[in-house]
């Protein structure tokens, strides 16, 4: 009896010798084989999703919301296409992920085959790494390579390209234990000697501040971070990528910096004196315009994972590559062995300023009798859910209301595309934290343009019984656009309104959801209530928002850091 197995049983066998539970999915013609040796395993679970893209957003979440690998299978030619979106969001926000791709049969490559694409050619530019399997035999360390690949080092999103003739060669099934590539070779621990300068730089400061981006949530090193704060007491800013990586509710926290971020962060931000960088970029959203960032002068300390990075957008004078919880845990045991103590009477004075900062309440939003604002549906989510639930959101103004008013003190809780900003991720995204984290509470908050994109999901949640509450913040707009128009161009508002919306919650109960529409502000605390009681199904929630509302603080593109619009006065 021979002892070779088909191409598709092995990447079957790939799967589950990695501990993969769930398979996130859409089949075609190139990769009938490998669901034919899916149907015949009982080791992971295949979720057949509505359309390719939402497979990969929603395996892009499980990795966010959990420390396990998302994996998602899709046909060649259109299911490649369509999956790009995907793996794009996940490559901007340095996601582990692995997609395993079919292909046409190896003797049709190039030949214009039906359902062909160069798909390595198209996704090269969005993924971490991709491999296009040409020989059976490579098979298993090419899978084994995919997940080395997409979870070292500064992790992401690596494609696997199989033709469908691969899937049906045999040979003696090998997984290997381990993989070493000699070209790929990640830097984890930080360089002491330049740890030990940034801790002396950082206790010598006097206006001294900690900015945490979405390496700290990548690396988990949350406990390390809250550690090294909580030591110093000095301010933390997190990133939208971040917020989770420090707790919101401490006293510590000056909430997010950049275009949507408060006051106090921004301002601290650039009056510092010396600023550490924990696993973020200083990416364009974070501190508006380079030139305008470098006219105060400061020393800067920059971790991070990936080298590319550092003085990329900002010259930094103390770099340390390494894993951010490594390097954390080296700076906590030499801020142990350190003689100096932080200079308490200048923090005394560094935290009156920012308490004055503070005390201009950037996020207080006019409440309403009438209407339903956005801010306070947010705020009372938080309250419900007591700031334990998984938040996925889609983009635009309702991404950055939830990003302010729900207060994160955990890590991976707060799932949403950061760097790509794709609309349609929410729901997708929900169903991936719900497998990740069966039983856990899942709020999904969109808006009525983001939802209507992967809104055929709604099956795969009934088919999968997936109970995630969506709070749909309709504001009849694309807001962020509208919001955008009304500022800079002279309130055209050229094709931002929706003229033409289904009844949401007839659209819910069609698929077998509960619905719920919310118009009067009296009924927002009790809609909630109820919805998140019922725990066994998915509700729907239509709130009819204030058209008029605006994302405040807000720093226009081009500006610096501290020309902060903070309301419509300043218009």
């Amino acid at each position: 009896m021979s002892s070779e197995i088909t191409g598709a049983e092995i990447v079957v066998r790939c799967l589950a010798d990695e501990g993969v539970e769930h398979v996130f999915g859409y089949p075609g013609g190139a990769v009938l084989y490998i669901y034919d040796a899916i149907f015949n395993q009982e080791k992971f679970q295949h979720i057949l999703v509505r359309h390719e893209q939402a497979a990969v957003h929603a395996a892009d979440a499980y990795s966010r919301s959990s420390t396990k690998v998302g994996v998602a299978i899709v046909t060649s030619g259109p299911g490649v296409t369509n999956a790009v979106t995907g793996l794009a969001t996940a490559y901007m926000d340095s996601i582990p992920m692995v997609v395993i791709s079919g292909q046409v049969p190896s003797t049709a490559i190039g030949q214009d085959a039906f359902q062909e694409c160069d798909t390595v050619g198209i996704t090269r530019p969005c993924v971490k790494h991709n491999f296009l399997v040409k020989d059976v035999r490579d098979l298993a360390s090419t899978m084994k390579k995919a997940f080395f690949i997409a979870t070292t080092g500064r992790p992401g999103p690596v494609l696997v390209d199989i033709p469908k003739d691969i899937t049906m060669h045999k040979c003696a099934y090998d997984y290997p234990k381990e993989v070493e590539m000699r070209s790929y070779k990640p830097v984890e621990k930080g360089h002491a000697g330049q740890i030990r300068k940034a801790v002396q730089m950082l206790l010598q400061a006097e206006r001294p501040m900690i900015y945490a981006g979405g390496g700290v949530i990548l690396a988990d090193a949350a406990p390390e971070l809250n550690k090294l704060v909580d030591r110093l007491g000095y301010p933390c800013t997190n990133t939208l990528m971040g917020l989770g990586g420090y707790k919101a509710t401490s006293e510590l926290s000056v909430g997010m910096p950049g275009m949507h971020g408060t006051y106090e962060a921004n301002m601290a931000m650039q009056h510092s004196d010396v600023l550490i960088s924990i696993g973020a970029r200083f990416d364009d959203r974070v501190i508006g315009n380079p030139k305008h960032f470098a006219s105060n002068s400061r020393k800067i300390i920059h971790i991070d994972i990936d080298p590319s990075s550092i003085s990329k957008r900002v010259k930094v004078d103390v770099p340390i590559v390494g894993n951010v919880k490594e390097v954390l845990q080296e700076f906590l045991a030499q801020l142990d062995a350190a003689d100096t103590r932080p200079n308490a009477a200048a923090l005394a004075d560094w935290w009156k300023q920012i308490k004055q900062w503070r005390d201009r309440d950037c996020l207080k939003y006019a409440g309403s009798d009438t209407v339903i604002k956005p801010q306070s549906v947010v705020e009372k989510v938080w309250e419900i859910t007591k700031g334990d639930a998984f938040v996925t959101s889609d983009v635009g103004q309702h991404q950055m209301w939830a990003a302010q008013y729900y207060k994160f003190d955990k890590p991976r809780r707060w799932i949403n595309s950061g760097g790509l900003g794709t609309m349609g991720v929410g729901l997708p995204y929900a169903m991936g934290v719900q497998m990740a984290n069966p039983g856990a509470t899942v709020a999904c908050i969109t808006g009525e343009a983001s939802i209507q994109m992967c809104i055929q999901e709604l099956a795969t949640c009934k088919q999968y019984h997936l109970t995630p509450k969506i709070i749909l913040l309709n504001n009849r707009f694309l807001g962020m656009v509208r919001q955008w128009q009304q500022i800079d161009y002279g309130s055209r508002y050229s094709e931002s309104y929706m003229d033409s919306l289904p009844d949401f919650t007839k659209l819910a109960e069609s698929f077998g959801h509960v619905g719920m529409k919310i118009e009067n502000p009296r009924d927002v605390d009790g809609a909630l209530k109820d919805a998140f009681a019922m725990k066994d199904r998915l509700v729907f929630m239509n709130f009819i928002t204030d058209q008029t509302e605006n994302v405040w603080p807000m720093v226009k593109a081009g500006k610096g850091l501290t020309e902060m619009l903070l309301g419509s006065e300043d218009l």
